[in-house]
Formats: structure tokens, sequence, C-alpha cells
């Protein structure tokens, strides 16, 4: 599971600060989008692989990673990033108010 949480980080880093870019109003800056569109991409990719029927653990005990791990592992870091940065962002802003 080590190589796709990797990548499931790095989605999540992205996705943050993607959603970050796009939703100005809710913008954590570009250190916060990413650290909190990291922990989203792990929590994220976590919960596709246990909703998707982690395709990733059976190439990881198989001893490779295949195209459809890769592919869960950035689609649900991607997501999950962009999803906890947005609501932290919403968070932080009604916070404010």
């Amino acid at each position: 599971m080590g190589i796709e949480l990797i990548i499931q980080i790095i989605a999540g880093l992205v996705g943050g600060n993607a959603a970050g870019a796009g939703l100005k109003n809710l913008s954590l800056g570009t250190a916060g989008n990413s650290v909190v569109g990291a922990v989203g991409g792990g929590l994220g990719g976590v919960l596709m692989g246990i909703l998707g029927g982690d395709a990733g653990a059976a190439a990881a005990a198989a001893g490779d990673l295949d195209l459809t791990a890769i592919i869960q592992s950035v689609v649900g870091g991607g997501v999950g990033g962009a999803v906890l940065t947005a609501i932290v962002g919403m968070v932080k802003k009604a916070l404010v108010k």
C-alpha cells in the first residue's frame, strides 16, 4: 500500500490546490490548500479503495501496481483533496463571520 498512499497524497495535494484556485473564496492559501489536500487525498484514496473494491490491494499482493490501481489512487486522492479543502474552507469562512 506504500506507493498507492504516496500517489494519493500527491494527487490530494494537487486536488486541494485546484480547489483553492477554483474556489477563491474558500482558499486556505497555497500551504493550507496543500496540507489539507494531502490529508484529504490520503483519506479519499482509502475511502475509494473501501467503496470501490480495493483493486490496489490485490495488485500490491501480486507484487505489481497495475494501471487500474494507479487511476483509482489518482482519482480518489484528487477528489478527496479537493473535497476536504472545500469543506475546511467553508468551515473557516463560517467561523470568521
